[in-house]
């Protein structure tokens, strides 16, 4: 895990891979408490029987907002910011969803700094990510995130 503590402990590593977060499994228990708390109930993620007969995927599978919900938890086994009075959740740029996951799938989150600017002691940092499915080709999705961090003088 990588540690920043400021804007110049950020910058060097512009244009590299910062890691890979560990492996986290998803559980038909939450995508049903995702549904719930989005109010998105659709077969497709919490019918079980349902969608072994109908889906092309022939089981439940993750609401694509779930795993992009996942982006924070998992970031943060990746670089650990210190010194901070504030981080911000500023944007997710070109973003496409490649993939669906299937339950008890696991993911993670693979990293590298795209781009990064001082903006007036404000470090804005922009993190292509792509999330990978254990023993898939393709990735869940991949995209660009913008975290605003305010570090500390």
């Amino acid at each position: 895990m990588l540690t920043i503590t400021n804007y110049e402990d950020f910058a060097k590593y512009l244009g590299q891979e910062l890691g890979s977060s560990s492996f986290h499994k998803i559980s038909q228990e939450q995508i049903n408490v995702f549904a719930d708390a989005t109010l998105d109930h659709q077969w497709i993620h919490i019918d079980a029987d349902r969608a072994k007969s109908e889906s092309p995927f022939q089981t439940t599978i993750a609401h694509g907002y779930l795993t992009l919900s996942l982006i924070p938890y998992l970031w943060k086994q990746i670089v650990e910011v210190k010194n901070l009075k504030m981080e911000i959740n500023y944007g997710i740029e070109s973003l496409r969803f490649a993939q669906a996951v299937t339950v008890n799938s696991e993911v993670r989150l693979k990293a590298k700094l795209v781009n990064i600017a001082n903006l007036r002691g404000v470090t804005k940092s922009t993190i292509g990510i792509e999330m990978e499915i254990k023993d898939q080709k393709k990735p869940a999705f991949t995209g660009e995130v913008v975290f605003l961090y305010h570090f500390n003088s």
